[in-house]
């Protein structure tokens, strides 16, 4: 298990880019609590900016990333094999999504050190202790980081490519292993006549209303959402939405792993209006007797 702190989120009035959907299992259920919060790259780096003043060991904290509004499209291709560090988290990177990292660890430091010199890029892969480490992972690239008089690092990365691990090529000082990326395969008619762009427009009405019905029954007041998809193609549009699903990284995991947007929009729409159904029943409840 890799030892990193992830920086937590920022207030919300430093940020204002991604609603984080806590959720939901990958049975269908969803969780009570939803709290939908914003962050984006900026506010990212104005917490590392305040860490530097305030440094302090904290034990681990597993928040979720943030996404960016552009999706990386240079990726390799599928058929390369290269050797890549990874570091082993109990989260899930998406492309385009951003992760605050602090390193002190060091075998992770001496990792940073190698990859400050050269291209800045590191795979993230989650484990855990019940289903150990995963096949795939995302690849973080640098970028921003501080290096603090103790050694350690203050990081801001950025998911890219996916990849699949083929082999490990050895385990010391830190892991690393052979990978081969990995890509959506064309979708093609989507099943029931909709294309992908109706499937992804459905997705950001469901996440739309779960936001909605999460803000009233946390009292917040009921206003309406900001446009979610911000001109993403359906694909990292997937992405995005799968990085919002908090709380449940195996959920998140199996969503990364997809090989097709289609199945993955779908799956996402699926989870959403569950979601929606219990947020329903909760707000009716609600209704009916408000002192519960």
């Amino acid at each position: 298990m890799a030892f990193a702190q992830l920086i937590s989120s920022p207030p919300a009035s430093l940020s204002h880019s991604k609603p984080s959907i806590s959720a939901l299992a990958s049975t269908g259920s969803a969780s009570s609590s939803f709290c939908p919060r914003f962050a984006s790259a900026s506010a990212a780096a104005g917490e590392l900016q305040r860490r530097r003043r305030r440094c302090r060991s904290d034990s681990l904290q597993c928040c979720a990333s943030s996404f960016s509004e552009k999706h990386h499209t240079g990726s390799p291709s599928s058929d390369d094999v290269v050797e890549l560090p990874l570091f082993p988290l109990p989260l899930v990177l998406f492309p385009g999504a951003i992760l605050p990292l602090q390193i002190f660890e060091f075998r992770y430091r001496m990792m940073m050190h190698t990859l400050l010199q050269t291209d800045l890029r590191f795979g993230v892969i989650y484990t855990d202790s019940v289903s150990g480490t995963a096949e795939v992972g995302c690849v973080g690239e640098i970028v921003k980081h501080e290096r603090l008089v103790d050694d350690r690092f203050f990081l801001i990365c950025k998911g890219q490519e996916r990849f699949r691990v083929t082999r490990i090529a050895r385990t010391k000082p830190y892991l690393v292993a052979q990978v081969t990326w990995l890509e959506d395969r064309p979708s093609g008619e989507v099943s029931g006549g909709d294309d992908l762009e109706t499937l992804a427009s459905e997705v950001e009405t469901y996440m739309k209303d779960v936001i909605r019905l999460s803000n009233r029954l946390s009292g917040k007041p009921e206003k309406e959402v900001q446009d979610l998809r911000r001109n993403l193609f359906p694909t990292p549009f997937s992405f995005f939405v799968g990085s919002t699903f908090e709380g449940a990284p195996r959920e998140q995991q199996a969503l990364l792993e997809l090989e097709d947007t289609a199945t993955r929009l779908k799956r996402e729409k699926e989870t959403l209006k569950n979601t929606l159904n219990y947020l329903s029943a909760a707000t009716a409840v609600k209704d009916v007797f408000p002192s519960s």
